[in-house]
């Protein structure tokens, strides 16, 4: 009789394990998605170290980015979030210090300038 005692106790241990873990996923409910809209020149960016591969990479460190994707083509960048630690401003301002447009937030210009000549609008 014991024995299942125990396994009354042990499984409503589990049961409430669970339990917390599905309230603490339905608070951390705070992910947003957003696409921005960018400048991307290089015909081989996810290739090339300065263009999407850093963006993808440096992006990855920005506090709050849960994953982000950049589409070349279509030149946007689609950035997962949780909007508890950051806002579409912080993320587009983040863009801009890597040297690229963030909807209407300009590159930071000292950014740019230290892009490869294929990461910059053709002139």
């Amino acid at each position: 009789m014991k024995s299942k005692s125990n396994l009354h106790i042990l499984a409503l241990v589990v049961i409430s394990m669970f339990s917390f873990s599905f309230v603490g996923i339905a608070q951390s409910g705070s992910s947003k998605t957003l696409v921005v809209k960018t400048n991307i020149y290089c015909d081989h960016c996810l290739d090339c170290g300065d263009c999407g591969g850093k963006l993808v990479h440096e992006l990855s460190f920005e506090k709050g980015i849960k994953t982000n994707v950049v589409d070349p083509k279509a030149m946007t960048i689609t950035i997962t979030y949780n909007s508890e630690k950051t806002t579409p401003e912080k993320l587009r301002e983040a863009i801009s210090k890597l040297g690229f447009d963030a909807d209407d937030v300009k590159a930071d210009l000292t950014a740019y300038n230290k892009l490869d000549g294929c990461c910059k609008k053709p002139e």
